[in-house]
């Protein structure tokens, strides 16, 4: 049998067996390039080493097309936010892949995946793949030097207009097509870790969590100045670019908020924790005042008292904040909003994390189910 017609064979039982994946992988452009050790993707284009491809069994095909479709439908996306490129495209594939792999895909020897990264989002992957080249156990996997940037370095560069217009067409199609499954109840297990659906649940309040928090957190890696690891050897690496992402979390222990409820707040915001690999958090738990303050960094492990039960007087947070912490761009409120509120607008954002939506003076409210 022919390359061509094992690549047939393969799109025609992928769209049999996983439709979304199959329609999807369907739109590619398929590129032979025997410059590369197996394959990949990069916007509507998945690249492919003609010797790789050949070894494959049928079932890792369908399981590279799959790969390459969600790819794909993610290139216009925005969670990038800054990140380093191949770093970021290396965490995607193996969110990508756990995923594929839960599906009952059957994965290539070559395939990035691990265990370790199971269930996990492409944000808590990359932080953990950062930690691993600072710690010097991974090595450096960028193909060219484009890829060491991040998107704030290429930002004044100019991208082909006509790629452009092809990643938004391909974008548009995947939506559709993911609206369409959703409605026949053909989601593929763990899509929402890559796409905000339509039904209500906690994974989409989180993700509204995720992207407010994301651009507060920046890390990064860059070419200038270089890394001095290898460079006594004349090999140019990127180097470390960090900053310790700075916030502050308010849990209201009022009478009117219950014990499921304050169990819910604690479970997310050990998730946020567990989400940013370098931060520093300054935790308030008030009702009517405050009734304590600690400061949280990098790996200490939540274990907080939640004392409290009078009114709710948000207005003491606000004034501790003034009072006695400096140099903060960010408040994270979780609250169930029945309370008395400051009159004037704080310098920070606040994001008021609650269980409905309620009129508020300043501020963005995040909806949660508990």
């Amino acid at each position: 049998m022919s390359i061509e017609q094992k690549i047939s064979q393969a799109k025609a039982k992928l769209l049999v067996n996983y439709p979304l994946f199959g329609v999807l992988a369907s739109k590619l452009e398929l590129i032979v390039n025997d410059d590369i050790e197996s394959f990949k993707s990069n916007g509507i284009k998945l690249e492919y080493n003609s010797d790789f491809l050949v070894e494959l069994t049928g079932s890792e095909m369908e399981f590279i097309f799959a790969n390459g479709a969600m790819h794909a439908s993610l290139a216009h996306e925005t969670r990038k936010n800054g990140r380093s490129g191949w770093l970021w495209q290396l965490a995607t594939d193996y969110a990508i892949n756990d995923m594929l792999v839960e599906n009952g895909l059957e994965r290539p020897d070559r395939a990035h995946y691990s265990k370790r990264f199971s269930g996990m989002y492409a944000e808590e992957i990359y932080a953990e793949l950062k930690d691993d080249i600072l710690r010097d156990e991974l090595e450096y996997e960028a193909d060219d030097i484009e890829d060491t940037k991040s998107d704030s370095d290429n930002q004044n560069s100019s991208k082909n207009p006509e790629l452009i217009q092809d990643e938004q067409l391909f974008e548009e199609f995947a939506k559709a097509k993911l609206d369409e499954a959703q409605k026949n109840s053909e989601i593929p297990v763990s899509m929402a870790r890559f796409f905000t659906l339509s039904y209500r649940s906690k994974i989409d309040w989180r993700d509204e969590l995720r992207v407010a928090l994301d651009k507060f957190y920046r890390d990064d890696y860059t070419l200038l100045p270089p890394s001095k690891k290898l460079l006594y050897s004349g090999i140019y690496l990127p180097s470390s670019k960090s900053q310790t992402f700075k916030f502050a979390v308010a849990i209201d222990s009022s009478g009117s908020v219950d014990e499921a409820l304050l169990g819910t707040f604690l479970s997310e915001l050990n998730f946020i924790m567990n989400t940013f690999p370098n931060f520093h958090l300054e935790l308030i738990v008030c009702d009517d005042k405050i009734q304590s303050h600690k400061t949280l960094y990098s790996g200490d492990i939540l274990d907080i008292e939640l004392r409290g039960g009078g009114a709710t007087d948000f207005r003491a947070v606000f004034d501790f904040i003034e009072n006695e912490l400096d140099d903060l761009k960010l408040l994270l409120y979780f609250s169930d909003l029945e309370g008395v509120f400051p009159k004037e607008r704080p310098m920070y954002e606040v994001k008021w994390i609650a269980p409905k939506e309620r009129e508020i003076p300043f501020g963005e409210v995040i909806v949660i189910e508990p």
